[in-house]
C-alpha cells in the first residue's frame, strides 16, 4: 500500500462507519419525506450520495419504529441530530482531504485525532437524542430499536458488512522501519 493511501485508508473507514451508524437518522417532520431529488441528467456528488444514505436510514428507521404523532418531537430531534452529525462528518472529511497532500506526519495524525474526537462528540449527542426518543417508545418499538441498534436487522446487514470490510482494509498501525 502506498504511504499516501495508508494515511487516507483509516479516515475513510471511519467515514463509512459514521455514515452507516443507525444513530445518524433524523427527520424534521413526522410525515417522512424522500431524499432530495437530483437532476436525472447529472451524477450525484459524493456529498449528495452520503446525504441520501442518511436520509434513507432515517426513513427506514421511522417506518420500522412506527413513530406516532405523539412521539414526533423526540423523533424529530433524533433525526436532526443524525443529519447534523453526518454534515459535520462530511465537512471534516472534505476539509482533511483538501489539506492532506500538504500535511506532514504530525499534521496528519492530529487531523485524524480530530476526526476521532468528532466521532465521539457526535455519538454523545446522538446517545442523548436516543435516550429522549427511547423514553417515549412503546415496549414493541423498544424491541425493534434494540435489535436495530445491535445490528441484528438483516435489512441493514449489508451496510454494516461494508463498514467491516472498509475497516479491514485500513491498517491499524503504521509499520515500523528498521
Amino acid at each position: 500500500m502506498k504511504p499516501s493511501t495508508r494515511f487516507i485508508a483509516t479516515p475513510i473507514a471511519l467515514a463509512f462507519s459514521l455514515l452507516s451508524l443507525p444513530a445518524m437518522a433524523q427527520d424534521t417532520k413526522p410525515a417522512m419525506q424522500g431524499p432530495p431529488s437530483t437532476n436525472a441528467t447529472s451524477t450525484p456528488s459524493h456529498a449528495q450520495k452520503s446525504q441520501d444514505v442518511v436520509e434513507q436510514r432515517i426513513k427506514d428507521l421511522y417506518a420500522e419504529l412506527k413513530i406516532t404523532d405523539k412521539q414526533a418531537p423526540q423523533w424529530n430531534a433524533f433525526a436532526q441530530t443524525m443529519r447534523d452529525n453526518a454534515q459535520k462528518t462530511r465537512t471534516a472529511f472534505h476539509d482533511r482531504a483538501q489539506k492532506l497532500s500538504s500535511m506532514n506526519a504530525n499534521d496528519a495524525m492530529s487531523s485524524y485525532a480530530s476526526l476521532a474526537q468528532l466521532h465521539a462528540d457526535n455519538m454523545k449527542s446522538l446517545a442523548s437524542s436516543m435516550r429522549d426518543l427511547y423514553s417515549v417508545l412503546s415496549d414493541d418499538q423498544k424491541a425493534i430499536a434494540d435489535s436495530a441498534f445491535r445490528n441484528e436487522n438483516p435489512k441493514h446487514a449489508s451496510m454494516h458488512k461494508h463498514e467491516a470490510n472498509a475497516t479491514k482494509t485500513a491498517p491499524a498501525t503504521m509499520p515500523i522501519s528498521k
